[in-house]
């Protein structure tokens, strides 16, 4: 297998943002936007021709971008749709495109079950799983990051989700994108450790990281929804992981209550802010 060998060679860093088509024509428009790089679904522009096709291929050729998928289901109890992933090939091929991600969930058996599901917690899954992304990789020629997700229950479960995430990143070897609204629902959540859940993950495996907002349903349970301004607990656990594991590339999530583009522009800012900070420190040896 052919793949990408190390992280470093994609050439992406700084502080991206979600493409979407709400703000697609606006954020066009602006000639030198702060944004280091975008992020799209490929399951929503592929073999995407027209007017529509165009601006996307506008948007790739101005911005390194990477692609966050949603459809893969590397967790799922029916066969991998290779034929799919063959379009996905071709789609990140053609549109350059620096990473692809998916979600470690399923969302499929006989059809698509249109949501994230928890893939449960065990030996065997970790086993199966990761056979399933060494799969992807040799079809795609290149690495599949994958993104620690946000669950709301562990049928099945034998191992903790950290030692679940950490053995199919060995197994498999692949990357992470390590998503830090979600290690906060969840610690929340399933009741653990955030910070502790950062300091066992491996530097050299993180792609790229997510941040985002979330709905508060209760004391003791969060939603990760995509859909609010991130919260200052997220921030800090941001700037905690990078003290960890030094400044990685973090990308801006929203695709609900889409607010006006100079707002995201400024969580965006934030984002910088804090790889800022963190690159004096290592400078300057604080």
């Amino acid at each position: 297998m052919e793949t990408i060998n190390h992280i470093s060679m994609n050439g992406v860093q700084g502080a991206g943002l979600g493409l979407r088509r709400t703000f697609m024509d606006e954020l066009l428009s602006i000639e030198n936007a702060p944004v280091d790089f975008l992020e799209v679904a490929p399951e929503n522009w592929l073999e995407m021709g027209g007017r529509l096709g165009k601006k996307l291929r506008a948007f790739t050729e101005r911005y390194p971008m990477l692609c966050h998928g949603l459809s893969l289901s590397i967790g799922g109890p029916t066969s991998l749709d290779e034929d799919f992933i063959k379009r996905i090939k071709t789609f990140l091929d053609t549109h350059q495109v620096r990473l692809y991600s998916e979600h470690l969930s399923y969302c499929s058996d006989d059809g698509h079950l249109y949501d994230l599901m928890p893939i449960p917690f065990t030996e065997e899954a970790v086993h199966y799983v990761a056979d399933r992304i060494r799969r992807v990789q040799d079809i795609l020629q290149r690495r599949l990051i994958i993104e620690n997700v946000s669950y709301y229950a562990a049928p099945g479960q034998e191992l903790d989700e950290l030692t679940f995430v950490n053995a199919i990143l060995a197994e498999a070897d692949c990357d992470l994108l390590l998503d830090i609204n979600n290690v906060y629902v969840n610690s929340i959540n399933h009741r653990y450790s955030a910070k502790a859940y950062i300091d066992a993950i491996d530097s050299n495996r993180i792609a790229y990281m997510h941040i985002a907002g979330h709905n508060n349903e209760a004391a003791d349970l969060i939603v990760d929804t995509h859909g609010a301004d991130v919260i200052e607990p997220v921030w800090d656990l941001l700037a905690y992981c990078y003290q960890q594991h030094g400044v990685k590339p973090t990308l801006l999530e929203r695709d609900f209550n889409i607010p006006d583009l100079q707002t995201l522009f400024a969580e965006v800012e934030q984002i910088r802010s804090y790889q800022d900070d963190e690159k004096l420190k290592q400078v300057v040896g604080v």
